[in-house]
């Protein structure tokens, strides 16, 4: 009787809170928003979860080619200034077709970091796959300039 008390309470609580921790997003939007949550708070484990193993994301002129190599070189970074600064979405525009879905971002992002001043807008497109698991981020680009004072 004690073992199927505990096998109860295993079930009732702990199962579904390490469920509710790794949710299924039920779509491309919720992904994005996610991963740019999961950015802010600085929450790596979370980022990595909504990236696809073979991600490509293009950034700055530059490429990694894996969600293992984004993770190994500017995951951190990117946390970093997430953190630092707020950003606001101006347009978001997105679709689907079958197992694929696109998010495209313009947004404004503000804040100080390292002693520096931040004020650019930012473009974004997310190409997304469903999967089993739900939608995953399978190519990000990301591009931005400094906002002129007459804008």
């Amino acid at each position: 009787m004690k073992n199927r008390l505990k096998m109860f309470l295993v079930l009732t609580l702990i199962v579904p809170a390490s469920l509710s921790a790794h949710e299924d997003h039920d779509s491309p939007t919720d992904t994005v928003a996610g991963f740019h949550e999961a950015l802010a708070s600085g929450d790596r484990e979370a980022v990595l979860a909504l990236l696809d193993p073979a991600v490509t994301i293009f950034e700055s002129g530059g490429a990694e080619l894996s969600r293992d190599e984004y993770a190994s070189h500017h995951l951190g970074a990117d946390m970093e200034v997430s953190v630092a600064t707020s950003q606001r979405i101006v347009e978001e525009r997105l679709g689907a077709a079958g197992e694929a879905g696109w998010v495209l971002t313009r947004s404004e992002t503000s804040g100080s970091f390292r002693d520096k001043e931040i004020d650019i807008l930012g473009t974004e497109t997310v190409v997304l796959r469903r999967g089993d698991h739900g939608w995953r981020i399978v190519h990000s680009h990301w591009s931005s300039r400094p906002r002129s004072k007459s804008h």
